[in-house]
């Protein structure tokens, strides 16, 4: 009979139970970076913001770094006053130990003067793992419709925000145009393709 601590009894914590382990962390400090995200914007923390994303992430034509980032999203947050993020479902998958991609739900609310824009926000999401800590390496939002909260997103054509694009999702969802192909039924469901 072995006795406990006399190092001759196997030990339950092998490389699968390790890996495991490692994979439940990983996909605990990946689930706190949209929650870290929401809880800088809306209290206008930018560097708690900038922080949540790689040190090098790359801002395409305006430069790389957190200080391009912050030089884009001030501007940004300073065109509402009070906005609230909230994180409705978080999809995380890994492509590797050091990477993953994940798709996060969130209603965002924005005070616009005297207006009050409600958004469905979907963000997809690609993560990097570096010395040891999980950052956004690229977020891309995408949204339903942004309206204020007196109106409903049908009548202001989905886009109910002075500047807003034209809304990319449903539609922008690959499955999207599969499921509705041919279906006349769709005609009397939405005035909108």
């Amino acid at each position: 009979m072995n006795e406990v601590g006399s190092g001759s009894a196997p030990s339950p914590a092998g490389p699968g139970l390790l890996e495991r382990l490692a994979r439940i962390e990983s996909h605990q400090a990946i689930g706190q970076l949209p929650i870290r995200y929401a809880i800088a914007v809306d209290s206008r923390d930018l560097d708690a913001w900038v922080a949540c994303f790689r040190p090098d992430v790359d801002m395409g034509r305006r430069g790389t770094g957190r200080a391009a980032l912050r030089a884009y999203i001030e501007p940004l947050v300073r065109g509402f006053y009070r906005s609230v993020h909230q994180i409705c479902g978080h999809r995380i998958e890994f492509t590797d130990r050091d990477h993953a991609t994940g798709a996060v739900y969130c209603r965002a609310e924005h005070e616009v003067g005297d207006r009050w824009i409600v958004m469905a926000i979907c963000y997809l999401d690609d993560y990097v793992r570096i010395d040891g800590e999980w950052y956004f390496s690229r977020r891309r939002e995408k949204h339903w419709y942004a309206a204020d909260v007196t109106e409903r997103p049908q009548a202001v054509g989905f886009t109910g925000w002075d500047g807003a694009a034209e809304p990319p999702l449903p539609a922008g969802f690959p499955s999207w145009a599969l499921f509705w192909d041919g279906d006349p039924a769709v005609e009397g469901l939405t005035g909108r393709p």
